[in-house]
């Protein structure tokens, strides 16, 4: 995912944090229905029945700042059919040729054509079909920035913020990330975003990252997509068909295999966040992201085993998951109650199962 050297997602998630106090992502036991507490249809006989009731299930941690309940996206609209000049050098590179691509790309890159530029530092900086060099790649990637190729900004902002191949230069760095940003490149936008929210901490911040969160965003950046369902679920004086399309936004990151985004959509749809409760989905969404390895949601799945929320009892999944959730350090009283109160075997089984446990 492209997310800014030594500045990540953590810069929004602490901004939104601060604004959330009243926001839409509450914790179950504030709300008069708690789902939590509301007894499920399956039968519980496998459970002792002097269990301790379930800690609710509330918002990812750290979290704070659609699904379209199954609709299809719209289809990309078909291509159109090229008929400008083809670049040989391009396509070269794009086929696996990348020495026929340097080969066609040097005399242009000399002559000044960012294009040209841009590629050869791409390919000496990852090393492919050459030795790996990332002064050169830098100076490419320098002078394809100067030339106006947004691509190159972006990728010379991460290399001066770095300071890899080229003296660290913070200011520079911004300025042609800003650039990069405000010519289209779409890690650039989200970057670019970072910068602003970090600088700028609190409502104002996210305010000022929003515009380019959201071109990021249309342009399927995942990170984007989080951060845009984030802050439409959570400021306040957003027109209102913003806000109704943050669970949208959310699902896409979702889609995209973005495990906390996942997280929070199954966490949005059992509390009933952004649209209408979907106890099912829910747990599907958080299923899938405890299987990617997430431990927030390992956690939160174990209590919907417990209580039957989308699914049937099964109190050895849920203390498989606790097991999970509490090796990877998520300590959880409610849970270990749980777990101490269940049989022997049962807890036997889970131990095995979390032993045999692969991230899918």
């Amino acid at each position: 995912m492209p997310i800014l050297p030594a500045r990540s997602l953590k810069y929004i998630l602490a901004s939104v944090t601060a604004l959330v106090a009243a926001g839409p992502n509450v914790a179950l036991a504030q709300a008069p229905d708690s789902v939590i507490s509301q007894p499920g249809t399956a039968p519980a006989s496998t459970f002792r029945t002097d269990r301790p009731s379930a800690s609710d299930v509330g918002p990812s941690d750290g979290v704070g700042v659609f699904d379209r309940m199954g609709a299809k996206l719209p289809d990309l609209p078909p291509e159109k059919d090229y008929k400008g000049p083809i670049d040989e050098a391009y396509g070269a590179f794009q086929r696996g040729y990348y020495l026929t691509a340097m080969d066609k790309a040097l005399p242009r890159a000399q002559l000044g054509d960012p294009a040209a530029q841009t590629l050869i530092g791409e390919i000496l900086s990852q090393g492919l079909g050459v030795k790996k060099d990332v002064k050169n790649a830098a100076f490419w990637y320098g002078k394809a920035a100067e030339g106006g190729d947004a691509a190159a900004m972006f990728k010379y902002a991460l290399i001066l913020m770095e300071g890899e191949g080229v003296p660290r230069d913070k200011v520079k760095a911004d300025d042609y990330m800003h650039k990069a940003a405000e010519g289209g490149n779409p890690s650039a936008e989200f970057n670019w975003a970072q910068l602003l929210v970090a600088d700028n901490p609190g409502e104002k911040g996210l305010k000022l990252a929003l515009p380019f969160y959201e071109k990021s965003a249309e342009q399927g950046i995942a990170d984007s997509q989080y951060a845009v369902a984030q802050i439409y679920a959570t400021l306040k004086d957003l027109p209102e068909e913003k806000k109704k399309l943050a669970r949208e936004w959310m699902a896409r990151a979702a889609r995209a295999g973005f495990d906390t985004a996942q997280l929070d959509l199954g966490i949005w749809l059992v509390n009933g966040v952004g649209g209408p409760k979907d106890y099912v989905k829910g747990f599907e969404w958080l299923k899938l992201a405890a299987n990617g390895g997430n431990v927030v949601a390992q956690n939160k799945l174990a209590h919907l085993y417990i209580n039957a929320i989308g699914t049937a009892p099964n109190p050895v999944e849920a203390a498989k998951w606790y097991v999970l959730s509490r090796r990877a350090g998520l300590a959880d009283p409610s849970l270990e109650d749980f777990y101490l109160g269940i049989e022997d075997d049962q807890q036997k089984a889970a131990i095995e199962a979390a032993n045999k446990f692969r991230r899918r």
